[in-house]
């Protein structure tokens, strides 16, 4: 006695599980549960097609079938349901853009530059606030030190070791001035002496 397969998850318990996992922000949310609402509708257009077509060769020679008459009800457009769905994530509080730009900072925050995380946070179409934008900018400084040493053991000696390790803080996201008084300091003494 089989179980049979499992209905599939609606869009709703997707995005919860989605949100569960770690947050999204709508833009992002809203470009996965769109996939899935197309390939529902989809999905339930060819069942529809696949339904009426024994229908269709049932019907008696010369008579005109009115594609109307024993239709299923349409489901609503794929962008109303989603857009929906997201609305009600968002008054119940699953869904925060404020939340999603604080663990997004925080995920990036030990090995990016501000630059790298503005643009990924606009690429989500999220603004930082101007606390948050202050306190990267402060603590800017310190990150590019932190990131530089994790990869490189010493301080640049040539020009071409400055230009290697300039590009990898500016691919990181660090600003030009940063880069430039990370790579002018001195390499720390030693307490071997």
């Amino acid at each position: 006695m089989g179980s049979g397969p499992k209905p599939p998850r609606s869009l709703k318990a997707r995005a919860l599980q989605w949100l569960a996992q770690r947050e999204h922000s709508r833009t992002e949310l809203r470009r996965k549960l769109m996939r899935l609402a197309v390939a529902e509708l989809a999905l339930a257009e060819s069942a529809v097609i696949a339904s009426a077509a024994p229908c269709a060769r049932a019907t008696a020679p010369g008579t005109a079938r009115v594609d109307g008459e024993q239709a299923a009800p349409q489901p609503p457009e794929p962008a109303a349901r989603v857009d929906a769905l997201l609305d009600w994530l968002e008054a119940h509080q699953y869904l925060s853009q404020d939340r999603f730009v604080e663990s997004r900072v925080h995920a990036r925050l030990a090995r990016f530059g501000n630059l790298r995380i503005c643009q990924e946070l606009k690429q989500h179409h999220v603004a930082l606030p101007a606390d948050a934008a202050r306190e990267l900018a402060d603590t800017e400084l310190q990150r590019a030190r932190a990131v530089r040493q994790r990869k490189f053991a010493e301080p640049p000696v040539s020009a071409a070791e400055r230009a290697r390790q300039g590009r990898f803080l500016a691919g990181r996201g660090f600003s030009p001035e940063v880069i430039q008084r990370v790579l002018r300091e001195p390499a720390p003494a030693s307490d071997d002496a």
